[in-house]
């Protein structure tokens, strides 16, 4: 049953950026509350000043105006590899919107072309604890109050297109978003048998327009507008998210290149795999040795 937007009150990780920004954003133009979450104060403050601008249209039906939006969003600044600090969090979501209907773990860090050979250790730990343990500590902090709603809760699971194929100089956070892949598809295996009513859908995003793919697309040295017309816009891939969380399917595929891979795979894994080293090897190993 799919669930509506309006009314109803979500959680928003990586809130202060990218696609995190864009759930956001999409989020409170349907009607919904948001308690934004992300590391970076100052990127949760220009969202909030996006959700206040945004001018109302007829799309939606529901896009609100500036005084309006502004009432609809909370701000929180947390580090998702906190234990400590995710654990305590949803009480304080509590005590700011008295419900909790959903939650959106968007919140990630890349891997900046790094061999497995050298990329440092420390690196390695950051990317594991934002990326996968983050996910998993957000995720079952929030379970309680999710299974508390009488019509349902939602959790969003954010892996990757490298979760499908290995990508050049991202052999950790591939392995990062693979995780988080197979624990969002045990996680939704567990909630049909502990707690039908909530639903947990993982989305593989290909290649989403964001500062991420465009800091990548200028290490690689390929014109940014170039990287700009194969990527997915940001607000496009939000609508897609969400929705697909809304309707509670398990799992969803997002963005041209994604599903390009996703067909190559289940042709061969060898042409998937050498696909992926033509198009991003050349770039990714070039000036450095290969490892």
């Amino acid at each position: 049953m799919t669930m509506q937007t309006a009314g109803k009150v979500f959680v928003v990780t990586g809130a202060g950026n990218g696609i995190g920004r864009q759930v956001t954003l999409e989020l409170i133009a349907q009607g919904a509350t948001v308690a934004a979450v992300d590391i970076n104060e100052e990127g949760l403050g220009q969202t909030v000043i996006e959700a206040g601008l945004r001018p109302t249209g007829v799309e939606t039906g529901l896009r609100p105006t500036g005084s309006e939006a502004g009432s609809r969003i909370s701000t929180h600044v947390l580090d998702v590899s906190d234990g400590d600090a995710v654990a305590a969090f949803p009480q304080i979501v509590l005590d700011a919107h008295g419900v909790v209907d959903g939650l959106f773990n968007i919140a990630g860090i890349a891997q900046d072309f790094e061999t497995t050979s050298g990329i440092m250790p420390e690196r390695i730990d950051q990317i594991m604890a934002v990326n996968f343990h983050g996910t998993v500590a957000m995720t079952r902090a929030f379970l309680p109050l999710l299974a508390e709603r009488p019509d349902g809760g939602r959790v969003m699971l954010t892996s990757s297109l490298s979760a499908l194929v290995p990508v050049p100089g991202a052999a950790v956070y591939g392995a990062s978003k693979a995780a988080i892949a197979y624990f969002g598809y045990g996680l939704a295996q567990d909630l049909r048998r502990q707690c039908p009513s909530v639903k947990a859908t993982t989305v593989i995003p290909g290649t989403i327009w964001t500062d991420i793919v465009r800091n990548s697309a200028q290490t690689m040295g390929v014109p940014v507008a170039v990287a700009k017309a194969f990527a997915m816009p940001a607000r496009k891939a939000a609508k897609r998210m969400i929705s697909s969380t809304m309707k509670g399917r398990t799992s969803v595929v997002i963005g041209k290149d994604a599903h390009v891979y996703r067909t190559l795979q289940r042709v061969s894994s060898v042409l998937a795999e050498r696909v992926s080293y033509v198009q991003v090897g050349t770039f990714a190993y070039r000036e450095k040795p290969v490892n």
